[in-house]
């Protein structure tokens, strides 16, 4: 009884955080045409980026038969905590789908932070599992690899050899040591 209150009141403090990350006004809901072009210009923006501050990883996008890019994931929480954001995926160049990222968390957490995620799908096979799913979760479907940057800041794009591959963005930089696993991944009807 004891441990289903806590977890009740730990939810709710996660509902109250989530929602302060968020402003209501009295505005109309945004057209889907702007929502796409939100998400695609966030997705250019990180992957220039990308670019800019990892070595190697322009190439390394340019060999990926898809590229699906989240540019602002934010996570918030007070002992639960939760993860969302829209992204991209572009195949041949081209915007294919738009896609939503969520997950849950439960631990010491307090505050909310922004992040992107580029995943990259390295293998035809990869991608066309991704796509074809209904629902897409890393570590169940498919395993997600974190790329690793040398000291001098740059990837070896022979050694990145994964299917499906990982770069996340924090405002400090690169992150080395985050996991994806659990994380749900949706295609968004806009």
């Amino acid at each position: 009884m004891l441990k289903r209150t806590f977890a009740a009141v730990a939810l709710a403090c996660a509902g109250l955080a989530l929602s302060g990350c968020t402003t209501t006004t009295g505005a109309a809901k945004p057209s889907s045409a702007a929502v796409k072009t939100e998400i695609e210009q966030g997705a250019y923006t990180t992957l220039e980026r990308l670019y800019k501050e990892v070595k190697g990883s322009r190439e390394l996008v340019r060999k990926a038969n898809g590229v699906l890019v989240f540019p602002n994931v934010v996570a918030a929480g007070l002992v639960v905590g939760g993860e969302y954001g829209k992204g991209v995926l572009r195949t041949g160049g081209a915007v294919a789908d738009y896609y939503s990222v969520a997950s849950l968390s439960v631990g010491f957490q307090a505050g909310a932070q922004s992040k992107a995620v580029v995943l990259l799908f390295m293998s035809r096979e990869a991608l066309d599992k991704f796509r074809n799913g209904n629902g897409w979760t890393a570590g169940v479907d498919g395993s997600v690899a974190l790329i690793k940057v040398g000291a001098n800041g740059e990837i070896d794009t022979a050694t990145a050899n994964n299917p499906v591959q990982a770069f996340v963005l924090t405002n400090a930089g690169l992150m080395a040591n985050l996991n994806l696993e659990g994380t749900k991944i949706t295609k968004l009807n806009l």
